[in-house]
């Protein structure tokens, strides 16, 4: 047993059952991954789980750190505010009782008494006696008190406001001095603590960004790690669709995975016992079918051999017999190729051949004359194909053309980008394009196949060349050939050193 992944959760593969003596021969490439990413018509996309959790986690840390923030802003805020308004409150009381033995004098230099008591004060104002005195000319003092602040301080109480001069925040404070009829105002700026809160705020919301960004960081981080089992869990399941049904899952560290592993493992042992069933079943019969099969052949050919000395009515039966006994050796050759492409015992011989050589050798078999096209320089390029498949895909698309649209009319071959592309058309009734995906799976004849009468075909033959072209690294399609009819065309890499 072998295993490749993570820890998590690892693709292991099992040793498939033995089918007979002699080597298994290695499986055919696989295809292209099935896409996972492609919405359905109308359907709206939603955001993905990982980046569900990774906004969650940003949305989470951006909520908690910008509450952090906030309660943390205002609280210094109101702490450092609170203490420097009480520190400058009692500044200025300080100031009013030293002020108020020189307010006894009759006459004095009231400006230069109030810079002397004030040091700290941004400016100073005094009311005596029904004049005003300030350190710095006003307008009209006290202009800049607010009239609130003046009202409450002439009736005898102190108080104080913040307030904004010039667009600077100033605290004012007030201090009545009753016993000379005076008032003393003193104006403190706050820029400096104001400039330090908004210095603290930046800080804090900065932190709160890298706090946001580290959040979304740790659930990407945590997203990945939890949705790893789902996406190993999803690439096994890749794997099986893409035809290796001997993929499995295993959990070596976490418990909670068992149910998950165990589920998808049993699951996967079903339906590979249920395909390798089938396989082995279709082979089985086939084999058994061609020793009659061959033995009815070589009869129907003696028969055949006198069919002149029966009488007329039947030989129109040993026509028929013969024709159907034919039609049934394609079906069982057919059925061989099918159950031998799934079984993967069909082995693959590429070889670098040039691409006008090979087309005009698998067009020379066809039943009657069909002209080959070239565009550009397409017949000098190479292409690394098994000879053997790619012939038998035109095969397939010429005999399709023959059996439902009267034969075809050209091969067209051209190159587009690293591709190369071969188009067998004809001028029939055409595929809808609701059919021409389903035409190309097994026993399917379109509308046209199955009409009574129509065509000779087992219904294999286009799923037959899709295998084909697939192990060639490329694909097939169909599409309309204007003005009538339908376009087959086979799409095969270009050799690189010649694109």
């Amino acid at each position: 047993m072998s295993g490749s992944g993570t820890g998590l959760l690892r693709r292991v593969h099992v040793r498939p059952k033995e089918r007979g003596p002699g080597p298994r021969p290695a499986r055919p490439e696989r295809p292209a991954p099935l896409s996972r990413t492609e919405p359905r018509p109308g359907h709206r996309r939603h955001v993905g789980l990982r980046a569900r959790i990774t906004i969650t986690f940003a949305l989470g840390a951006a909520v908690l750190s910008g509450t952090i923030a906030g309660i943390t802003y205002f609280s210094v805020r109101s702490s450092v505010v609170n203490q420097q308004t009480t520190s400058l409150y009692h500044e200025a009381v300080a100031s009013a009782e030293v002020l108020r033995p020189e307010l006894q004098l009759p006459v004095a230099a009231w400006p230069h008494l109030l810079e002397g008591a004030s040091a700290g004060a941004k400016e100073a104002i005094l009311y005596r006696k029904h004049d005003w005195y300030a350190t710095s000319p006003f307008p009209a003092p006290p202009s800049p008190l607010p009239a609130a602040l003046t009202r409450t301080v002439m009736s005898g109480n102190a108080a104080s406001e913040t307030i904004l001069v010039r667009s600077t925040p100033v605290y004012a404070v007030g201090v009545p001095i009753p016993a000379v009829d005076s008032a003393y105002f003193a104006l403190f700026s706050m820029s400096e603590v104001a400039g330090t809160l908004h210095v603290l705020l930046a800080s804090l919301l900065l932190a709160a960004v890298v706090v946001t960004l580290a959040g979304a960081l740790l659930g990407s981080w945590a997203a990945s790690r939890a949705l790893r089992p789902l996406h190993e869990a999803a690439e096994a399941a890749l794997d099986i669709a893409s035809g290796h049904l001997d993929t499995r899952l295993e959990t070596d560290e976490y418990a909670d995975l068992a149910v998950l592993t165990t589920a998808f493992n049993s699951m996967a042992d079903r339906l590979q016992d249920r395909i390798e069933r089938e396989v082995s079943f279709t082979s089985d019969v086939n084999h058994e079918l061609r020793s009659p099969l061959t033995t009815l052949a070589a009869s129907l050919s003696v028969l055949e051999g006198r069919s002149d000395e029966l009488p007329e009515r039947s030989q129109r039966a040993l026509a028929l017999l013969g024709a159907e006994v034919r039609r049934f050796r394609r079906l069982v050759d057919e059925l061989l190729e099918i159950s031998r492409i799934d079984a993967g015992l069909s082995d693959v011989s590429m070889a670098e051949v040039p691409l006008g050589d090979l087309v005009r050798r698998s067009v020379s078999p066809s039943p009657g004359p069909v002209p080959v096209e070239f565009v550009g320089e397409s017949a000098e390029s190479y292409v690394v194909v098994d000879k053997r498949r790619f012939e038998r895909i035109l095969a397939n698309f010429l005999q399709n053309a023959q059996n439902y649209a009267g034969g075809a009319t050209r091969v067209k071959v051209w190159t587009a980008g690293e591709v190369a592309r071969v188009a067998v058309e004809d001028e029939g009734p055409g595929i809808p394009p609701e059919e021409r995906l389903r035409i190309f799976d097994r026993f399917s004849r379109g509308s046209s196949g199955r009409r009574r009468g129509l065509g000779e075909g087992t219904g294999l033959g286009l799923a037959i060349a899709t295998e084909h072209a697939r192990m060639l690294g490329g694909r097939v399609y169909v599409e309309d050939n204007v003005p009538r009819g339908a376009r087959f065309v086979v799409e095969i890499p270009l050799l690189k050193e010649a694109q």
